[in-house]
């Protein structure tokens, strides 16, 4: 019994951390190991098999001077800024020459040289138009089936421009196009409470109890979504035109949202965005909004009371699609 023990503690003894028959900063099979604090040689920080490494930048950290560099994007006019964000991390802005690709990053724009795909950024005049968008156009900066998109219903020289929100391909009504990015990001994001107003045309005739429970809220996929408001505009032999208004913008919600009450959407078209309204511009035209629409869509993006405008509208336009 004795012997077992004796066999046993030495085995443990041989197996012990403070072993020191191997040499440091060498593996069991004799290879390097990498220096550093622990077993990645970064100060024991590991990075997973297949993952790359953030290229090292020479921008400002958080607490520097500067401006975040999705919101200089933005307020530049390429994008909105969560889209903005996108490029980011898609290796697809640089500073200085070099890829950026961490959110949050500040920079300098009148300091330092920022590109996006390869092109230099410049701050253009804002502009702001209101569109009416047709049925079977997409909402979208891109398509690669080449299908007509909102902006290919405005002549280029209008300069570079992208649409506020989405509306779905079967749907239609107004959409503001700008490159105002900080702007356009208040609008859509549903902390700001933006309403937006529809017509829709549904199969049947919803009762009262319908319109109240749409208010109350009903529970799709994602979780528990509501509208603002819903009445009745008109009644038709076999269907209903209803007034619905949104403060969010989830996708496709009034249809997925009217198909759980049991009443399908026929139309839907988007008619005021906030104080700014379609009114009677017809589909596929556009026009510039007044300086006292884009005052009263910042103010109704800061969450202040926004009483409704005089209709100052300049005309419309019509171009065909590039």
């Amino acid at each position: 019994m004795k012997s077992r023990r004796t066999q046993r503690d030495k085995s443990q003894t041989d197996k012990s951390p403070t072993d020191k028959s191997k040499t440091p900063g060498r593996d069991a099979r004799g290879g390097s190991t990498p220096r550093g604090n622990g077993p990645s040689g970064n100060g024991g920080r590991t990075h997973p098999a297949g993952r790359r490494r953030r290229p090292r930048t020479p921008v400002r950290t958080n607490d520097q001077p500067g401006e975040r560099l999705q919101k200089v994007l933005a307020a530049a006019g390429i994008a909105s800024r969560r889209e903005c964000e996108t490029l980011i991390l898609e290796g697809r802005v640089e500073v200085d020459g070099q890829v950026v690709q961490e959110l949050g990053t500040r920079v300098e724009q009148h300091e330092q040289t920022i590109h996006v795909d390869g092109e230099t950024l410049t701050k253009p005049k804002l502009a702001y138009y209101a569109l009416h968008k047709p049925t079977g156009v997409l909402s979208t900066s891109s398509d690669p089936s080449g299908r007509p998109r909102v902006t290919d219903l405005v002549p280029p020289s209008l300069g570079r421009l992208f649409n506020v929100g989405r509306l779905d391909m079967a749907s239609e009504g107004l959409i503001l196009l700008t490159n105002d990015g900080e702007l356009a990001n208040r609008l859509t994001h549903p902390r700001h409470g933006v309403e937006k107003t529809y017509h829709v045309q549904v199969a049947g005739h919803p009762d009262p109890k319908i319109l109240a429970d749409l208010r109350k809220g009903i529970y799709l996929a994602e979780g528990k979504a509501q509208v603002v408001g819903a009445k009745i505009k008109t009644r038709r032999k076999q269907s209903t035109i209803l007034e619905i208004v949104l403060a969010e913008g989830r996708n496709r919600e009034i249809r997925r949202l009217l198909a759980r009450v049991g009443h399908k959407v026929q139309r839907l078209v988007r008619v005021a965005i906030g104080p700014v309204r379609l009114a009677d511009m017809p589909a596929g035209a556009y026009r510039p909004l007044t300086a006292p629409e884009v005052n009263a869509l910042r103010k109704a993006a800061s969450g202040d009371p926004v009483p409704r405008q005089e209709d100052s509208r300049p005309p419309v336009s019509r171009d065909k699609p590039r």
